[in-house]
């Protein structure tokens, strides 16, 4: 019904004299006097899908869902699945793999032998520090995901962590078989 309603409307339209070359021709197929006459009260709205994609992708764009919330309690956050496990292991990874490597480049000192000439209290001193900077947000409701943008997501972060954890104990598990330090 609305394709014949918009061929009816499209046939009712006077012709542009400009656009008809072969003006005896269009006026043998329709007589001057047909107007077709829309029954009622009867009207069509026609709207293009390329504008009604357009404003989805406007919504869409606009970030109109909102931003993941993250929920303050305790047991929440440290749950098998929840945002503080994996975040803070990854993170102290990420220092310690750093740290591990530069200590080895600069004094020549493997991952055993630095951990045992002082190691422990600065690995706990750090393990405590960033635990605690990296559980006031969350214990504010302020996800990791709400704050990710451009190359430093939470993803990347994550990724990272998991990379680190790796190589920490790839680091540990070389120097033990090897006897000597990496570098």
């Amino acid at each position: 019904m609305a394709t014949s309603t918009v061929l009816q409307t499209v046939l009712a339209t006077p012709v542009a004299s400009g656009l008809v070359k072969n003006r005896s021709r269009v006026s043998n197929l329709f007589s001057a006097t047909y107007v077709p006459r829309l029954r009622g009260s009867a009207s069509k709205r026609v709207q293009c899908k390329a504008k009604l994609d357009d404003q989805i992708k406007k919504i869409a764009e606009s970030g109109s869902t909102p931003k993941p919330k993250v929920s303050p309690k305790f047991l929440d956050l440290f749950a098998f699945s929840g945002p503080a496990p994996e975040r803070i292991n990854g993170r102290l990874a990420m220092i310690g793999f750093v740290a591990a490597m530069a200590v080895e480049l600069s004094k020549g000192q493997d991952l055993f032998s630095q951990i045992s000439n002082g190691g422990v209290s600065w690995f706990v001193g750090t393990s405590i520090l960033l635990s605690v900077a990296s559980l006031i947000p969350l214990f504010k409701g302020v996800s990791a995901e709400s704050r990710s943008e451009g190359v430093m997501t939470s993803d990347a972060e994550m990724w990272n962590g998991r990379f680190a954890m790796l190589g920490l104990v790839a680091l540990a598990c070389t120097e033990y078989v090897s006897g000597r330090t990496l570098l």
